[in-house]
């Protein structure tokens, strides 16, 4: 299976969190060092030119704590983020749990906005909602899901307007 693949592909954006201390400066590198523990690995014949230190990650970008996003892997290369999704999808990782700063939400708003605009279509979920529907009622039910990453709500946060949702601020932060 090739890790190539055209925009007629992409129809997800994944929203995912690390899994980190909120408010801890972890980096795409930290990520990288993970994902090569967990048997990741990118086809770096590919793409050999982005992001060439990073030869494990299975996101494409890595939101730090302070807005920046760093780029994993080549938006058109397969994902390794999310089980069902990777072929199909785009991975967004959130450093930290499930509070997240400022400049982490105004850098996620940012990217969903340029998506959008990129692959007309796209649906936005965060990694929990690709947890199976088991009691069939159309919907994830918090019981269903497999992993609560990325810590909120994504269709809470798109439909207030992608503004930073209340309790998942990062405290202290202005």
């Amino acid at each position: 299976m090739s890790n190539r693949r055209t925009a007629a592909h992409i129809k997800f954006l994944v929203i995912h969190c690390a899994a980190t201390p909120n408010g801890k400066p972890f980096t795409a590198a930290d990520i990288d060092s993970w994902h090569k523990q967990r048997g990741f690995t990118r086809n770096m014949s590919l793409f050999p030119h982005h992001a060439p230190t990073l030869k494990h990650i299975g996101y494409h970008f890595v939101n730090r704590v302070n807005g920046v996003a760093e780029c994993g892997r080549y938006e058109l290369e397969t994902g390794a983020h999310c089980i069902g999704y990777n072929t199909n999808g785009i991975g967004i990782c959130m450093v930290g749990t499930d509070a997240f700063s400022p400049e982490q939400w105004a850098t996620l708003k940012t990217q969903v906005e340029i998506f959008k605009k990129r692959y007309p279509g796209i649906t936005v979920i965060g990694h929990r909602d690709t947890s199976p529907d088991t009691n069939r009622n159309g919907r994830v039910d918090p019981q269903e899901w497999l992993k609560t990453c990325p810590g909120f709500d994504v269709a809470a946060w798109l439909a207030g307007g992608m503004a930073p949702l209340v309790g998942h601020i990062l405290p202290g932060s202005h």
